[in-house]
C-alpha cells in the first residue's frame, strides 16, 4: 500500500495565504479555553453523562444508577464539568438536579456523535 507524504518538498512560504489566515486564527487565549472545552470532554464517564443529560434533567442519584458509579464520584465529575460550563444545577429540596449547560453543549455533542457514527457505518 502506497503511503501519501505528508511532508512539502518545498520551502515557499505564502505570504497572501498565510496572512490572510493569521489575522482570522483564535488568541492564544482562546485556544488554550477551546483545549480545556475539549479536555474535559476526553473522559469517557463523563460522555456517559452528557449522553444521560442530553436526555434531561437528572438527579445525582440517577446519573449515578446510569453509569454504575458511587454518588461520590459522580458529584466529583458533575462539578468537573459545572466548573468547565458543560452543566448546570438546580436545588430541589435535599435533590440536585443537572442538566447541560446550553444549546451549545448540546450541538457540540450531537455533532460528534454523528460524526462517530458516519464514520463507524461507512
Amino acid at each position: 500500500m502506497n503511503k501519501v507524504k505528508t511532508l512539502c518538498d518545498c520551502d515557499i512560504i505564502h505570504k497572501d495565504k498565510v496572512k490572510a489566515t493569521q489575522s482570522k486564527m483564535l488568541d492564544a487565549e482562546s485556544a488554550l479555553l477551546i483545549a480545556d472545552f475539549y479536555k474535559a470532554l476526553s473522559d469517557s464517564t463523563r460522555i456517559k453523562m452528557i449522553d444521560a443529560l442530553f436526555c434531561g434533567e437528572l438527579c445525582v442519584c440517577d446519573l449515578s444508577y446510569l453509569i454504575n458509579m458511587t454518588k461520590s464520584a459522580t458529584s466529583h465529575q458533575l462539578r468537573y464539568l459545572k466548573d468547565m460550563n458543560l452543566v448546570k444545577s438546580r436545588r430541589q429540596g435535599k435533590e440536585v438536579f443537572y442538566s447541560l449547560a446550553d444549546e451549545h453543549v448540546k450541538k457540540v455533542f450531537a455533532i460528534s456523535v454523528e460524526h462517530i457514527k458516519e464514520k463507524i457505518y461507512e
